[in-house]
């Protein structure tokens, strides 16, 4: 038995037992890695780039990229270092800066999410009130109010979380740190209902958000539908798609691992769970946007062949002059 305050580390959960299959981990993990890194970079830097994505919707894309970035290198190197290295412990500051910025960057994200539904709203429901309703100060103003509600949300998560007493051993049970691993940990029957309770808040504020994305879209389909023509209807609604995707992505997974039953509960089963809520999302979003939006496209393809021809030239050069 032991208490939080002699803790200085935890033992997060090994990823496989087997050496062979621990180098497997680790090259999956890098490649999943590297793939989110040149994707997110690629959106950030097409739409930095290209005065075409000045607009608010690649305003909110790019500070989605941040979060999709900022959640990959919160959880994967740290997995990637212990399969690498063979090691499972986590010391308790690292734990606790990885639950801080893990509940900080999905906070922001889910909040931008909302932001980016209410955009598509107002461009197909109130399309003669977008620039009024979406003006660069009040865009500024709620993608500030979205990475400072998540900063809020993971500071109080993080510091209520770290505040318990542990008694149940150093011994996560998941291969990062999070708050449900934590508070199985807790010997303080009333501290733990605290930090529940704060859940509890964070999962209504979470539920109100999901209610403004399903009435928007209910908004908005409505809306499509009474767009006469069948090519404005298709336009129209595949600006929505990515973003109901990507919605649809990041919630599911998420609630699949609040709520999926005690029965099938598994340590293989938990981990491949927290894998798809933790790495996948963020490495998705990226492709999703891509894929379906014609202008970030071209945006990154012009970047792109601009940068080669840049680098054709270069060696051009370098060869004339040698």
């Amino acid at each position: 038995m032991s208490n939080s305050s002699s803790l200085t580390q935890f033992l997060l959960l090994a990823l496989a037992d087997r050496r062979e299959l621990q180098l497997l981990h680790f090259w999956l993990f890098l490649a999943i890695s590297l793939a989110a890194l040149l994707a997110n970079g690629l959106i950030l830097s097409a739409v930095a780039c290209d005065h075409h994505l000045h607009t608010p919707m690649g305003f909110f894309l790019l500070n989605l990229s941040l979060t999709d970035l900022g959640s990959i290198c919160t959880t994967v190197p740290k997995a990637m270092h212990s399969s690498l290295w063979d090691t499972t412990t986590i010391s308790y500051t690292g734990c606790a800066a990885q639950l801080f910025f893990f509940v900080f960057f999905m906070a922001a994200e889910y909040f931008l999410l909302t932001i980016m539904c209410y955009d598509r709203y107002v461009a197909i429901c109130k399309p003669l009130h977008y620039g009024t309703l979406l003006g660069s100060r009040a865009c500024a103003h709620m993608a500030a109010a979205a990475w400072a509600t998540g900063f809020l949300t993971a500071l109080l998560h993080t510091t209520n979380t770290f505040s318990l007493p542990l008694c149940q051993g150093n011994a996560l049970g998941q291969f990062f740190c999070e708050i449900p691993a934590i508070l199985k940990l807790s010997c303080s029957h009333s501290d733990y209902l605290r930090e529940i309770g704060l859940l509890i808040i964070s999962c209504l504020l979470g539920f109100g958000c999901f209610v403004f994305i399903v009435f928007s879209y209910v908004q908005i389909f409505r809306a499509v539908l009474r767009i006469p023509s069948q090519q404005g209807r298709h336009k129209a609604f595949s600006t929505c798609l990515p973003h109901l995707v990507v919605v649809s992505l990041f919630l599911s997974t998420g609630i699949f691992s609040d709520l999926k039953p005690p029965s099938i509960s598994s340590p293989s089963l938990d981990m491949v769970v927290s894998v798809l809520y933790s790495v996948v999302p963020p490495a998705l979003n990226p492709l999703i946007y891509s894929l379906r939006n014609q202008e970030l496209k071209d945006a990154i393809r012009k970047m792109m062949t601009g940068c080669f021809s840049e680098a054709k030239h270069w060696l051009f050069s370098s060869g004339n002059h040698s």
